[in-house]
């Protein structure tokens, strides 16, 4: 079947858009999706581990959000730009998205320590982001920590504070590499990890640095001619050899986020999982087999989004549909720092 881009739209109300996360990460609101029953249910995140069984593998993505958003000034007009990292070419040289105008041999400062020149101006608009590259006098990371922020998502419309710092990284963020937070993964604590390893879950990390292939917009009406950005991932040998091991037991895959879930899938492209590390441009809607996860836990996505196709595979179009229209009509919490869902 193909499938348009209005097939992947729904009614939501903006104000559902959450723009701080609650004071305690495991207290967000659970819809809990039983596909075998169809059934669905309205729990706390601190439940989840009364859906898991021992035996079951937790796969969670261990990247790491770098600030990545410069604002500065362009040197010939004065005039203020956006700078969003998006992929180190080689040592000094990125991959960027720029806002406003600049052309090739411009200079951009950001600080009495950090300047770039444009190396290449693209439109970003048919996916050909900036280059540039970058001047600095000290650290690299001393500086970005000290100069860039976090890059909170648009539609958090507020400017970043200090609190978002750690509110926008996960509790097992390890790697550092993406430009967005695994947003599911940012429901569990410490202790929440702590007593779902004692109750035999086995709790195990992939790698996927987040770039613009997550949360890319869709601008064509057939989505078969979307193109995802490659993304780097990482699924070791031990992760690999466990998730055959624990299926081979009868125990279930429930990935942590849509990112763990492309990664792991891009690994069992063939049928089987296997160990890799690379780029992945793996697009997951309606119609995909699915080689690994047998569950998964998520937040609510923008309409349109490849995010929501990626659910809509797993769970079913009209399945998401209505418990994206209960979550709205009780008011859940909707995007990055909002309310998740468990899909069995």
């Amino acid at each position: 079947m193909t499938y348009t881009l209005s097939d992947f739209d729904y009614t939501f109300d903006p104000s559902l858009i959450a723009q701080y996360p609650l004071p305690e990460r495991d207290s967000s609101r659970l819809l809990v999706l039983d596909r075998k029953h169809n059934r669905i249910e309205h729990r706390r995140f601190y439940e989840i581990g009364e859906y898991l069984r021992e035996g079951d593998m937790l796969i969670v993505n261990n990247t790491r959000v770098i600030p990545c958003r410069l604002i500065g000034k362009k040197e010939h007009t004065g005039g203020m730009t956006e700078l969003l990292l998006i992929k180190r070419i080689e040592e000094d040289v990125w991959e960027v998205m720029l806002k406003g105008r600049a052309k090739k041999g411009n200079k951009i400062i950001f600080s009495s320590s950090l300047n770039c020149d444009v190396q290449d101006r693209r439109d970003a608009r048919k996916d050909e982001y900036t280059i540039v590259k970058f001047n600095y006098y000290g650290d690299w990371d001393t500086i970005l920590s000290e100069t860039a922020n976090i890059p909170i998502p648009p539609y958090i419309r507020r400017k970043p504070v200090e609190g978002d710092k750690e509110w926008y990284q996960t509790v097992f963020a390890l790697y550092k590499g993406s430009i967005a937070a695994p947003t599911a993964g940012l429901h569990f604590t410490e202790k929440l990890l702590f007593d779902l390893k004692s109750k035999g879950i086995i709790i195990a990390a992939v790698t996927l640095h987040v770039g613009v292939g997550t949360f890319k917009p869709v601008n064509v009406e057939s989505i078969d001619d979307h193109k995802m950005h490659p993304e780097y991932f990482d699924v070791s040998k031990e992760l690999a050899d466990t998730i055959r091991r624990v299926k081979a037991n009868g125990g279930r895959i429930i990935a942590v986020g849509t990112t763990s879930v492309r990664a792991l899938e891009h690994a069992a492209i063939s049928g089987e999982v296997m160990a890799g590390k690379g780029e992945t441009g793996i697009f997951i809607h309606p119609g995909f087999k699915f080689n690994v996860i047998d569950a998964m836990v998520t937040n609510f996505h923008l309409p349109k989004s490849t995010l929501l196709m990626l659910v809509m595979a797993l769970a079913g179009r009209e399945g998401i549909l209505t418990a994206y229209s209960e979550a709205v009509s009780l008011r859940y919490r909707f995007y990055s720092y909002g309310d998740a869902m468990l899909i069995l």
